[in-house]
């Protein structure tokens, strides 16, 4: 890669950086205000969860006393607060997306370190190449 393209890529990167910083007070506050709600099979158990899958508010119907069963009542608040905290991430996602790529976004929501910094690895290794190759070229 010649120095134009490499210009030419600093430039385009230079660029998204640019669209990130200047819409990162719009998105902080989308996702500050992103809630999911899930209920239950039943319809007995209410959860809302935040942008993070914490939880907000718990309801719980007074019908599901009429089966007093613990383990099942402590299995499904646990299934639906996880189903109002998977759709609180496909939110999050969604948010994300004009910014950065979904793979990235998931690797952070899962905090996979691995992931997160995969693609910063491969942008290195690319213009770390571009770079040898073009001293290469100059001997």
């Amino acid at each position: 890669m010649d120095n134009r393209a490499l210009r030419a890529r600093a430039d385009e990167l230079a660029g998204e950086l640019e669209r990130m910083r200047s819409g990162m007070g719009t998105l902080q506050q989308k996702l500050q205000a992103i809630t999911a709600t899930a209920k239950s099979d039943d319809g007995f158990i209410t959860a809302v969860v935040g942008p993070r899958g914490q939880l907000i508010r718990l309801d719980i119907d007074a019908r599901v006393y009429r089966r007093p069963d613990s383990r099942q009542l402590a299995q499904s608040i646990t299934k639906t607060i996880q189903a109002a905290s998977a759709d609180a991430m496909r939110q999050v996602t969604e948010a994300c997306k004009p910014f950065m790529a979904e793979s990235t976004v998931q690797a952070h929501l899962e905090f996979d370190l691995q992931g997160m910094t995969h693609k910063l690895d491969s942008e290195l290794g690319l213009l770390a190449a571009d770079m040898d190759a073009e001293k290469e070229k100059k001997r």
